[in-house]
This record gives structure tokens, sequence and C-alpha cells, in this order.
């Protein structure tokens, strides 16, 4: 029952403020009535009553105007004190409440300094006229507890609800970060799982796209060739759901230690590659530059990714026999170059410088990279990956002709930057 009432003059601040008023008022019945010694009492009780209910009538106004009420309330108690009455905690409860509801809504400054000028002004108009009954010190430091306890117990109960609301705006500020950073993981983890399907599956069916309509072709004029083409689509798409079925294995079981993973595919693989697309129809040239660096499994399988990705795109568009890719090792990055010489139509075509003064990599064509975004997901998953390992990607035509993916790759990732997606 207790806490129900509590609860309620908490939603109600008015009526806790009347309910505190009309205890101090009844309060003042007993103060005014217990004033002197046992055998010498004060001869009238009901002045000093009568002047503390209406200190207490005033408590009402003190949500709104706390200054004021201070001011009123000190009044009245310094009016009962001069009337030679003692101060008691029953006649000085309006004040003392009026200074707790004051030191709450103020600043520390404003409340102390109201609490002090009222107890310096109580005991200078107490001890003169005060009965006597017990030592001026003694009056005097009444005075001074009556008026500094509300103002020291006001100004705990405010830090104590400034805590509190810190408190709860960390817990809600701690929520909506745990909330946005969850969104966040997950929509990176999205990304990487299209992005790495995307890289496992179109390489492979673009391949056995360009096999199967090769040996469509030959069927009727090349028998013999067609079945060769046809026994290498075989071996594509087993490689496909081999791959596939490691990649999605990968996200089923990502905390299994000890599950048998096949190793992330890097430039060791490229020969491998270069074969696969051999079989489609497109010759693919490799040229290293420099000496080859170990690189990390994060870098190795984003330059496998990019030149896989750059040369499934020139077997699906560029209608073009060769390829060429360019692998150029510096001492602190690594640089990829994809290119092709595009068909007659793209070479006697219109086209724009796109080099940079002083840049290895291709300035891209605005129309070309816009076509790419709006048609399909591979070039905005190699931009996606080159800048995970803190790289950086650029596309476009070249000016002689064809398309070039160029990408420059650091040799040691930052930290905190992306990790292998398989």
């Amino acid at each position: 029952m207790f806490a129900t009432g509590q609860r309620y003059l908490r939603a109600r601040p008015t009526a806790a403020t009347v309910a505190a008023a009309s205890l101090c008022a009844v309060a003042a019945v007993p103060g005014g009535m217990l004033q002197g010694t046992p055998g010498h009492r004060h001869p009238l009780w009901w002045p000093a009553t009568l002047v503390t209910c209406v200190a207490a009538v005033a408590m009402v106004m003190s949500r709104n105007r706390p200054r004021i009420t201070v001011v009123f309330t000190a009044g009245c108690a310094s009016a009962v004190a001069v009337a030679g009455y003692l101060l008691t905690p029953l006649l000085s409860g309006p004040l003392m409440a009026s200074l707790y509801r004051l030191s709450i809504q103020t600043r520390s400054k404003t409340a102390w300094v109201f609490g002090g000028v009222t107890a310096a002004v109580l005991a200078s108009v107490s001890i003169p006229a005060g009965p006597h009954v017990y030592p001026p010190e003694l009056e005097a430091l009444s005075c001074v507890v009556w008026a500094l306890v509300p103002v020291a117990l006001g100004r705990w109960f405010a830090l104590r609800l400034a805590y509190l609301d810190v408190e709860r705006a960390r817990a809600e500020h701690a929520e909506r970060t745990r909330e946005q950073l969850a969104r966040h993981r997950v929509t990176e983890e999205r990304t990487r799982i299209a992005r790495e399907l995307h890289d496992v599956v179109a390489h492979h069916l673009a391949l056995a796209n360009a096999q199967a309509g090769t040996a469509a072709h030959l069927m009727g004029t090349h028998p013999d060739r067609a079945q060769e083409i046809l026994a290498e689509l075989t071996r594509t798409t087993s490689s496909a759901l081999r791959d596939l079925k490691a990649t999605v294995g990968l996200l089923r079981e990502p905390d299994e230690p000890d599950a048998p993973l096949e190793p992330a595919p890097g430039l060791e693989r490229l020969p491998e590659l270069t074969a696969s697309f051999a079989a489609a129809g497109l010759v693919v040239t490799i040229i290293t530059d420099g000496t080859r660096r170990h690189l990390s499994p994060t870098i190795d399988l984003t330059a496998f990714r990019i030149v896989q990705e750059a040369l499934t795109n020139v077997a699906k568009h560029a209608a073009v026999p060769s390829a060429r890719v360019r692998l150029a090792y510096a001492a602190d990055r690594l640089a990829i170059r994809v290119t092709d010489r595009g068909s007659r139509q793209h070479r006697e075509g219109p086209h724009q410088p796109d080099r940079r003064k002083g840049s290895p990599l291709p300035e891209p064509v605005a129309e070309p990279a816009k076509k790419a975004v709006d048609t399909g997901f591979g070039l905005v998953g190699l931009h996606e990956r080159a800048l995970s390992v803190g790289g950086h990607l650029l596309a476009g035509r070249r000016p002689d002709g064809g398309f070039e993916v160029a990408a420059e790759l650091p040799l040691h990732p930052a930290a905190g930057t992306g990790h292998p997606d398989r």
C-alpha cells in the first residue's frame, strides 16, 4: 500500500505538494503546544501554529516559484522566532520543505546561498528574542541545521536524479548502438554472401554458357571438337557444384573449427582458371612484373576474384578471342590489370581519354560504369572487395578500344579491413 501511494504521488506532483503542505500544517499544532519546558509552557500556542499554517499554504506555489516560496516561509519562521517561540522542526517544516524543493529545482550554488542566508537570518533573530530555554549556541546551531540539512538532502536527491537520467540515456544509447551494429553486421554478411555466391556461380555459368554455345555451333561440322567441349562443359558444371557446395557448407557451419574446409582460392590457381577459359574459346595471357611475393589469404583471394570476375565479363560481353592479365608486384602493393582489345565496333566507336596523369589506373568512363552497375553486380562486387582490403579499383574503356579493369591492393592489409570470404 505504501509503494502504491508513493507511485501515485510521484505521478501527480501537485497532489504530493498539497499532501506535504497538509502534513506541515498538522505538525504545527503540536509544534506550538510543546513550547518551553514541561513546567514553563508558552502561554499562547495558536499564534505560532497559525503563522506556520499560513507558510504551509504558501508551499503550494513552491513548484513554480521556489525562490519566492523560500523567502515567504523564511519570513514566517522569523516572525515565529521574534514572537519568542523556539524554532523546532515542527514549526520549521514549511521552510525546510521549501528549501528542499529549491535545492532540487535550481543550481547548487543558488540552493546553498539561499540556505546560508536563511540560516544566518534565523540565527540572528531567534537568539535575541528566543525563550532562552536552551543555551544560545544550541539555538543558533538548531537554526543552521534546520536550514542546511534540507539543502543537502535536496542536492543529493538532484544528483541522484541526474545520475539516473545519465544511466537511462546511456542504456538507451547502448541499445540503439547494439541494434544499429547488429543491422550493420547483418548487411555486411548479406553483402559478403551475395558477393561470394556471385563470384562462384556467375563465373562457372558464363563458362558453361560459352561452352554450350560453341558445342552447338560445332556439332554439325566438327563433332569431335564438339564432343571435347561437351566433356569440358561437364567438368565446368562439376566444378561449379563443388565450389557452390563448399561455399554453402562454410556459411552453414561458421563456428566449426574442425570442419573440413577447402582452402580459399588464390593466384596459384590462375593456370587452372585460364585453362577453363581456353576451353570456352578465350585465350588468356598472364604477364608477371617484379618478383612474386607471398600474399596474405585475404589479398590472395581478393586478387583471384578480381581476375576471375574481369575475365568472366570479357567472356560474356566482349566477344573477343583473347585477354591479358598483368600482375605487377611492388614493394608494398600489387597492381592488377585485365584488358581486352574489344570488338571492332568498340575499337572504332567514340571514346574518351580514361587515364589520369601519373596514375597506373584508368579513369573510368561515366557511361560504361553506369551500365555496369545497372546490368549486374560484378563490378560492384569488385569495388567492394578492393575497398574491403584497403585497395581501390577502376574500370573503363581504353582509348584504343576494349575494356580494362585495374586494381591496386596493399600487400599487407590494414588491421580491421576485410577478411577472406571463403
